[in-house]
């Protein structure tokens, strides 16, 4: 498949985008090398292959959830913009 100028134009004017002459035949030619390397993608025989959702394998990166206390509470409730019977007041969302 091969994309013109004219496609590129009337794509341009959907985005509210302009180019000058010289903009539209580099994005003309920048297109169809795209496209040209999907062409030779589709040359691929993936029938054997199996469906993978990313490129390289992924392993969590998270660390494990551990309860931690903290024994300054104090200092904890030095940033509540509320406090009370030394909890965080918070304006009540559920009437």
């Amino acid at each position: 498949m091969k994309i013109d100028r004219k496609e590129v134009e009337h794509v341009a004017q959907l985005a509210r985008l302009q180019f000058d002459d010289a903009q539209l035949e580099m994005f003309v030619h920048q297109l169809n090398t795209i496209l040209e390397y999907f062409d030779k993608l589709q040359e691929i025989d993936t029938a054997e292959i199996e469906p993978t959702s990313h490129a390289v394998t992924m392993s969590n990166v998270f660390r494990d959830d551990v309860i931690e206390g903290f024994s300054d509470k104090d200092l904890l409730l030095t940033n509540a913009p509320s406090e009370e019977k030394g909890c965080f007041k918070v304006p009540k969302v559920i009437e």
